[in-house]
This record gives structure tokens, C-alpha cells and sequence, in this order.
């Protein structure tokens, strides 16, 4: 090994390598063909090395998007995408979607250039010194920081095992600038370049959890599947389609799950959701975690005897917050694969009385449901809104929806039907905003199926620059701003008396539609739901960066949307009794 202090005149230049080089060609070598990134001070030279050797470099905005579209990307694909950041504040604008990606099990690798390791050591005052290696391990999987060229290969067949393996999460290399300077024999390097053998592999349960499983399932008379965006990232739809066939049992789709199982199956409780959680006697959790969207297996929303099967790969997972009767450790492939096999040993079936049930209550609940979403009212509120935005979607099921927001995210959710697996993507286990427009720019890069995105203006708000990126990129993606001119709506009052907005009034006379056109892309104005749903068609049909704004009420929407039980109510004061809107609060809460 050679520095940037130490001549190598011993070695011509011809037969050196470098360690951009070196770990670009590491990277390709273990598959990894995008780098989404923000360059600059150490690692310019890098991302233009690495492009220059065939993988795909994506110029983003802004750090957080460049993760967040590398973590799109693995939940898309199972496998990392790198996401690559400057020094210092550029690292740490990446922290937030790092974790993010850990607490949703998105494989990714995120690079971070860094200044010199003895200068920042010592706290000399180096340009942007922090130890970002120690930094980012709250933040992800596993942290590691490449000080010698000749490590490189095992940095990164390291982070390809852990961010793929087990749960999935992400992974940090830091990249200081005295490693990046660093060279190397070429022979020599290319000998111990190597690549992780098998990084995602099977791990089958236990045998005997299997049939304990069965047994349990065999004597409910309500069973139920839960499945979670586990058994997405799983990729196993097929298992999940031939136990659903084989056993009649309902199934309940989570947010990131809808489309493993088509929304439209006739075993799909999401339209009964509450009498399927309240009278479920035996619920199979496949990929989904007893957490808060769950209320923890616990309270009014679930029978009180309940018993719990849970398929998990992370045994600190089991019994999270309850009691699990049944523990299945293991892969969900390996583990479904197994369940379906022994149904032959001991078969069961849901009761035609329980199916009927659900099915009953679901056609009751739709058909209110689709007077909200068909009401014509103008200005519209989120459901007419989305309820257009539906029609489209239907006729165009390969589409990769993206989706933020809060009663954006909430009505979406429940109103546009997901068809095929990995095809909607939102803020998963953590509910975080301003991650869907870098969602979009990965799954349009790692696919490149059109993409749809589906925002409110605050949402859109955090992470809306990158529509540039979109249209640099020619990508086609289609986003759909719903404007209601706030941050849950756009009536709240200011209870003082300085005159400014409220904490949570945005522009209400805005044209988000302007932004994509000044890079070149097609805007549209919508305020119908006819014109929602003739230009978000035209938009998806052109395969171009596209945008619509779509102009709801400014009292459309409710104070935190779905979960509003998580924000305490004060004690005294007017919003002890009322949210002090302009409009009738309950009115606009249900549009």
C-alpha cells in the first residue's frame, strides 16, 4: 500500500489501482449497479470513477432522498443500493433516512466520505471533522470505516451479509480522505478481490413449530393472516397466494404488504378490518410486527383471547409487547413453504361462516365508502380526490405507487386497491414524511415501471426539489400533489393576535404544478375530480416527469390524520374543546 505522502516509484503507475477504483469494482462485482449520492469534498472523484466503470450514478438534492432511494430500491429488489454523502453535514443529512431504513428492514449501503482520521482524532479543527463511523451506529445495522485500501473488498462483502441477512437494515462505510488518496498494486488487488457468497440465505424453522402452528390454526374458529411488509421484502407472494387458496383463511394487508396478496381477493379483510381484528381467535402474523400500527396486540381493537402465531427471522422480535403462542424463527419463504407442505399432514380450512362474514361486512362498509369517494363535491376533499385517482390506477395495476402525507397517506391507503406485490411504497414502521419523491426516484430506477406519487403539500414539501432529478433523469414518474393549503388542513387559526398563519398554514393559492415545469417536465391544475382523473391519466399514459396539483378545500382533512389518539389533547385553553378552524371542523374532516 502507498499513501498520498509515501512515493511510488517503485511500482509504475500503469500496474496502480486506487481506491475509488478499487471500491467501485468491488461494489459491481457484488451487483450493486446504482450509487444515488450528493458529491463533493472527499468522494467527487469517486462517484465519477464509478460511473465512468458502468454503474449508474443518480445526482440527488439532497442526502436524505439519496438514501431514501437506495433503500427503495432494496425493498424493490432485496438487494442494496448505495447511497453516497459528502463529509459531516452531508453524512448527517443522511442519518435520519439511514434509520429509517433500519427500522423498516430496507437493505442498503450507505458511503460517506470523511475528513482525515488523525486530524479529527485529535479535534485540531479539520474542515468538516466528525467521526461519523461512531456516529452512524445508532442509526444502522453496522458502521465501519475503511482506513487501509486493502480492506476494501471485506468492507464491503461485510455489508452486503449484514444489510442483507437476517433482518434486513442498513450498513455505513465511512471513506476517509486519507484512504481515498491511498493506491495499490493493480495484480495484487485484483487477487483479493472477493465477493459475499450467498448474502440473503434461507434459514427454515424448526419443524415442530410448524406443526404446533397447524394444530393451533386446525382448532380456531376464526382465523386470521396477518401480513406485514416482512413477507414483501420476503418476496413471497406465491407461498402466501397457495396457503390463502389452500386454507380460505382472511388475511388483513398492512400499508407496505398490499399486493402480496391482491387487494381485490375475496379473502381480504382490509374493508373489515375491525370486526377481523375483534373476532379473530388465532391470527398468523406473517412479516408483521406487534408495534403501534397494531396498537401491540393489545386493547379494544383485538378479541381479548387471542392467540398469537408469529413468523420472525429476528428472535428479538418474538414477544415484543405480548405474549406469542406460537414462535415460528425462521425465513418466511422457508417458513410458508413449510405450512403449506403440511397441510397435507394436517389440513385445515377457514368456516364458510367466518369467510362469509368478513365478506359481508366488507360489502357494506365499500358501499359507504364509495358514496364518499363519488360525493362531487368541489372543492374537493381527499376522497373524491383519490377516489379518481382509483379509477386510473385500476386500469394501470403495474404501476409503483408512492405515498406521504397524513390524510393523504391515510385515504390513500384505504381507498386506491394494490394488485401486485412490492407495488406500493410509503413510510412503512416509522411514519416519517418527506421519503416518497426519493422513493419514486428509486423504484423508477431500479424497475423502470412508471412510478405514481401521491402527496399532501406538507409532505411534499420536505423532499419536492427532487422533481428536478426526475426530469434530468427523463424518469417516468408521475407525482400528485393534493393541496389543501396545510399541514393536516389549511383552516386552522393563529390563536394569538400577530396576524401571522397558523403553525400549520401553508400556501393555499400555491402552484406546486410550476415547479416541474421549470425543469422541463408537463404540469396540470386539477379541481374536479373529472380533471383529476382525465390528467393523472394523460400524465401516467405520457411515461414523462409529470405533475399534478390537485386543489382540495382548505378545511378538507382532520389534525394528524388516522392517529390522532398519538398527539395529547391539552387540558385548558380552546383547543381543549375545539381545533379552532374557519370551517366546520367534523365536515371537513370527513371529505
Amino acid at each position: 500500500m502507498t499513501d498520498s505522502t509515501t512515493p511510488a516509484a517503485a511500482t509504475p503507475a500503469q500496474n496502480l489501482t486506487d481506491s475509488p477504483h478499487y471500491l467501485a469494482e468491488a461494489l459491481m462485482k457484488n451487483g450493486i449497479k446504482n450509487m444515488y449520492g450528493v458529491v463533493g469534498i472527499p468522494v467527487t472523484d469517486f462517484a465519477r470513477i464509478a460511473q465512468g466503470m458502468g454503474m449508474r450514478y443518480i445526482g440527488m438534492r439532497h442526502e436524505e432522498d439519496a438514501v431514501n432511494a437506495a433503500a427503495a430500491e432494496g425493498f424493490l429488489t432485496g438487494r442494496p443500493a448505495v447511497a453516497l454523502t459528502v463529509s459531516a453535514p452531508g453524512f448527517l443529512n443522511g442519518l435520519a433516512a439511514l434509520l429509517e431504513a433500519t427500522e423498516n428492514g430496507y437493505p442498503v449501503i450507505m458511503i460517506g466520505g470523511s475528513s482525515t482520521r488523525h486530524v479529527v482524532d485529535m479535534h485540531e479543527g479539520e474542515y468538516e471533522g466528525l467521526d461519523q463511523m461512531n456516529y452512524a451506529k445508532a442509526f444502522c445495522k453496522e458502521s465501519f470505516r475503511i482506513d487501509k485500501i486493502e480492506d476494501i473488498p471485506l468492507a464491503v462483502a461485510r455489508a452486503m451479509h449484514i444489510a442483507c441477512s437476517g433482518r434486513p437494515g442498513a450498513v455505513y462505510i465511512d471513506f476517509p480522505d486519507d484512504a481515498v488518496a491511498q493506491t495499490m498494486d493493480k495484480g495484487a488487488a485484483d487477487a483479493a478481490l472477493w465477493t459475499a457468497n450467498n448474502p440473503v440465505p434461507s434459514m427454515p424453522p424448526a419443524q415442530a413449530s410448524i406443526d404446533e402452528a397447524l394444530k393451533l390454526l386446525g382448532e380456531a374458529k376464526n382465523p386470521l393472516m396477518v401480513v406485514g411488509k416482512g413477507a414483501a421484502l420476503a418476496q413471497a407472494e406465491d407461498e402466501l397466494r397457495e396457503f390463502v387458496s389452500k386454507t380460505d383463511i382472511p388475511f388483513q394487508p398492512m400499508s407496505m404488504a398490499k399486493g402480496v396478496i391482491p387487494d381485490d381477493d375475496p379473502h381480504c379483510t382490509a374493508s373489515a378490518r375491525g370486526l377481523a381484528l375483534r373476532t379473530a381467535d388465532v391470527v398468523l402474523l406473517v412479516g408483521a410486527r406487534l408495534n403501534w400500527m397494531l396498537n401491540f396486540g393489545e386493547g379494544k381493537e383485538w378479541n381479548p383471547n387471542v392467540k398469537f402465531i408469529q413468523i420472525e427471522i429476528d428472535p428479538n422480535e418474538i414477544e415484543n409487547a405480548r405474549p406469542i403462542a406460537c414462535p415460528i424463527v425462521g425465513d418466511i419463504k422457508s417458513a410458508m413453504t413449510m405450512l403449506n407442505a403440511g397441510l397435507d399432514k394436517t389440513p385445515f380450512k377457514a368456516s364458510s361462516e367466518w369467510l362469509g362474514a368478513i365478506q359481508d361486512d366488507s360489502k357494506k362498509n365499500d358501499e359507504k365508502f364509495a358514496a364518499r369517494i363519488n360525493s362531487g363535491k368541489v372543492p374537493m376533499g381527499h376522497y373524491d380526490a383519490l377516489g379518481a385517482i382509483k379509477k386510473v390506477y385500476d386500469e394501470n395495476k403495474d404501476v409503483i405507487l408512492t405515498n406521504e402525507g397524513a390524510n393523504t397517506l391515510d385515504d390513500c391507503r384505504n381507498i386506491i386497491d394494490i394488485y401486485e406485490p412490492r407495488h406500493r411504497l410509503d413510510c412503512g414502521t416509522w411514519g416519517v414524511m418527506g421519503c416518497a419523491v426519493g422513493y419514486s426516484i428509486g423504484a423508477a430506477v431500479a424497475t423502470g415501471k412508471k412510478v405514481l406519487y401521491i402527496g399532501g403539500d406538507s409532505g411534499f414539501g420536505f423532499d419536492g426539489m427532487e422533481v428536478e432529478v426526475a426530469c434530468r433523469y427523463n424518469l417516468p414518474i408521475t407525482f400528485v400533489v393534493l393541496n389543501n393549503g396545510g399541514i393536516y388542513r389549511g383552516d386552522f387559526e393563529n390563536l394569538g393576535k400577530d396576524g401571522d398563519p397558523s403553525p400549520l398554514t401553508l400556501t393555499y393559492e400555491a402552484h406546486y404544478e410550476k415547479m416541474i415545469e421549470a425543469f422541463g417536465g408537463t404540469g396540470y391544475y386539477a379541481t374536479t375530480p373529472d380533471e383529476v382523473e382525465q390528467m393523472v391519466g394523460e400524465a401516467i399514459a405520457s411515461g414523462k416527469p409529470s405533475f399534478v396539483h390537485v386543489q382540495l378545500a382548505d378545511y378538507a382533512g382532520k389534525e394528524s390524520g388516522h392517529i390522532s389518539n398519538l398527539n395529547p389533547k391539552p387540558v385548558v385553553g380552546p383547543l381543549a374543546t375545539s381545533e379552532v378552524t374557519a370551517d366546520p371542523y367534523i365536515e371537513g374532516a370527513h371529505m
